[in-house]
């Protein structure tokens, strides 16, 4: 009669279980990667850190996943949101990857905004404050947790000389749009054209490159694939707006994404003016991206009719200058992982150093005085509770 202990984990199960972790440990310690808060995932920044909030409670795009980004209009914020994306891929090092765009795209990246700029807005900012540096540094520490400038001690950078202290990196810049980017000496910017035969899809030349270049580099390099502008007549060729063609491509991007989980992220965009969401030729695209945001700017009149509104410190906030609509965020799991906003729909604004996303709220009307008087009293209280 045989006899075994019982409760008695299986060993395999345990070492797959490390192995797992030590993978993810070692992938999260790659410049601009962090884990996820929810549940540890990869995620890397897309250089806007108020969309960063938006992605599922990741602060963060995870690695292996897409993003399409909608608008509206004649207007370019989504253009806007592609170059933060591609800006902060080259200052983390990563391998940036631009279809359909010319090289001179490049050059006109914005620049990072420097530190003098950023000690002037601090003292400015401590002029202001009335209490004690001791509860100043506590309120800057339980700040959010993917604000721009704060440096985060979790992804850092390895130091070359192997010692084993590590680099601190910043997980997510702040850009000007008035300056220009100086790529790094060990920048890797792609520039991957369409091709022009009408007998053959424009994008086949384009899958052959990505597939080439992302299974020659190694584990440890992170990939962006930057898509502006989808189907553009401006950029591509007419015959590139046949649906075989098309989604054919998108297919082909998610099993790139699939089967380098860890290494490549994606970010498109697709103007509605031309394509709108009613087709679907449309539909198909949005469902095989994992997250989907719709852009829809303010028309210059009403924009103009918005009066500015003022922030809890009395200083005039800008302008909103068009809605943001979630319709999709990636869910990573068959259980829910991630979180869905709680909000229906935003506002954004573009200022010269960064792209604003706030939860939609109307001010009070005109003739409300009651309205008003409320909004100015619960000023005039925090500003009795600061002093003192």
């Amino acid at each position: 009669m045989s006899f075994r202990k019982r409760n008695v984990g299986l060993s395999g199960t345990a070492k797959s279980d490390s192995d797992t972790t030590a993978a993810t440990k070692d992938r999260t310690s790659l410049p601009g990667v962090r884990p996820s808060p929810i549940d540890g995932r990869p995620t890397t920044s897309t250089g806007t850190a108020s969309l960063d909030s938006l992605l599922a409670g990741h602060s963060g795009l995870v690695l292996g996943s897409s993003l399409l980004i909608e608008e509206s209009g004649t207007t370019d914020y989504a253009g806007a949101l592609l170059r933060f994306y591609a800006a902060e891929g080259l200052l983390q090092g990563h391998h940036v990857h631009v279809i359909a765009l010319p090289e001179q795209w490049g050059r006109a990246l914005p620049g990072v905004v420097g530190d003098s700029e950023k000690k002037e807005k601090t003292s400015e900012s401590a002029e202001k404050m009335k209490i004690a540096w001791r509860y100043e540094s506590l309120g800057q520490f339980g700040a959010s947790s993917y604000t721009r400038d704060t440096p985060l001690s979790r992804p850092t950078q390895r130091n070359p000389s192997g010692d084993n202290q590590a680099i601190p990196t910043l997980f997510c810049h702040t850009f000007d749009l008035t300056k220009r980017l100086v790529h790094p000496a060990a920048a890797k910017l792609d520039f991957l054209p369409l091709s022009g035969n009408p007998r053959e899809s424009p994008f086949g030349p384009i899958l052959a490159r990505l597939n080439a270049a992302i299974a020659k580099s190694s584990s440890s390099t992170v990939h962006r694939i930057i898509i502006p502008s989808l189907l553009s007549p401006a950029l591509y060729p007419s015959h590139s707006s046949n649906p075989q063609f098309v989604l054919q491509f998108f297919h082909s991007i998610r099993a790139i994404l699939a089967a380098y989980r860890q290494q490549v992220t994606a970010v498109s965009s697709i103007p509605l003016s031309l394509y709108p969401r009613s087709s679907g030729l449309v539909r198909w695209v949005e469902l095989l991206h994992d997250g989907v945001l719709e852009l829809s700017p303010f028309p210059h009149s009403a924009e103009a009719d918005i009066q500015p509104a003022r922030g809890p410190g009395g200083t005039i906030e800008e302008q909103p200058q068009g809605l943001l609509q979630v319709h999709r965020v990636p869910v990573l799991q068959e259980r829910g992982s991630g979180n869905a906003t709680s909000e229906n729909d935003w506002t954004f604004t573009l200022s010269r150093r960064k792209f604003t996303i706030k939860p939609f709220n109307l001010p009070p009307v005109e003739g409300d005085t009651e309205a008003q008087q409320a909004s100015g009293s619960d000023l005039k209280a925090k500003k009795a509770d600061v002093e003192f």
